[in-house]
C-alpha cells in the first residue's frame, strides 16, 4: 500500500498528496516531516497508493470534529484518526481532507512485534490473502493494513 517516490523540482507535499489521492498530513506523517522546506529535488519519500480504493474523501466544514465526521459517516473516530496520521486531540482545519475508510475493507494498524501470520490471526485471514490485498507490506508500526470484508 506505499511506494517510494522521488520528489521533483517545484513539489510541494500538497502537489504530491493530491496527486496520489491522500492527504499532506498522512504524507508528513509516515515520513516524519515537520518542515515542508526539508524537501529536496532527488530525495524520496514513501507515498500511500490504491487509496482511491480503500478510502473515500471528506471535506472538512467548519465546526466539524472527528466524532461529528465519524457520526455522519458511520465509522470510527479513533480509525480515521490513526489513517490520516493524526491524534484523537489534533485540531481539524476546514478546507482540508480526511481519509474515510470505506466500510467492505477491514483496516489494522500495524504495531511493534507485528509478523504476517500475526496480522493474518487479526484479520482471521490467510497470509496470502493478506499478501493479496496489501501490495507493500513493511510490518512497521504505523502501517495500515487493509482486507476486504
Amino acid at each position: 500500500m506505499f511506494f517510494k517516490y522521488e520528489i521533483k523540482n517545484g513539489d510541494s507535499l500538497k502537489s504530491i498528496a493530491n496527486r496520489y489521492h491522500t492527504t499532506k498530513e498522512m504524507l508528513k506523517n509516515i515520513n516524519n516531516i515537520y518542515f515542508e522546506d526539508k524537501l529536496r529535488a532527488g530525495s524520496e519519500i514513501i507515498v500511500p497508493s490504491n487509496q482511491v480504493i480503500y478510502f473515500d474523501k471528506y471535506l472538512i466544514n467548519s465546526g466539524d470534529t472527528l466524532y461529528g465526521i465519524a457520526s455522519k459517516v458511520n465509522s470510527n473516530p479513533e480509525l480515521i484518526a490513526s489513517i490520516n496520521g493524526m491524534n484523537m486531540d489534533d485540531y481539524i482545519y476546514p478546507g482540508n481532507t480526511l481519509l474515510i475508510p470505506k466500510k467492505n475493507f477491514n483496516y489494522y494498524l500495524t504495531k511493534e512485534g507485528d509478523t504476517l501470520n500475526s496480522v493474518s490471526e487479526i484479520f482471521n485471514s490467510s497470509i496470502n490473502n493478506l499478501l493479496n490485498n496489501n501490495s507493500t507490506i513493511y510490518l512497521l508500526p504505523g502501517q495500515i493494513m487493509v482486507l476486504k470484508k
